[in-house]
């Protein structure tokens, strides 16, 4: 995998990972379904990924994004 963004796009996904994360957090502690939850943190989890390695997978299959 090429390093497809810069790093204004890998602050974005870092920022949104930690958001998502926190937010899968608070679905589970408030006890809403389960599944939400887990979307949520898996969600967290990529985006946290593509963060780290400076990689888009919707760059990767073509889409243009802002960041």
């Amino acid at each position: 995998m090429q390093c497809n963004i810069d790093s204004k796009g890998r602050w974005f996904r870092g920022i949104n990972s930690l958001i998502l994360i926190a937010s899968a957090g608070l679905v589970w502690w408030m006890a809403w379904p389960l599944w939400i939850a887990i979307v949520l943190g898996a969600i967290g989890l990529f985006c946290g990924y593509e963060a780290l390695k400076g990689w888009c997978a919707l760059r990767a299959l073509g889409i243009k994004t802002r960041y």
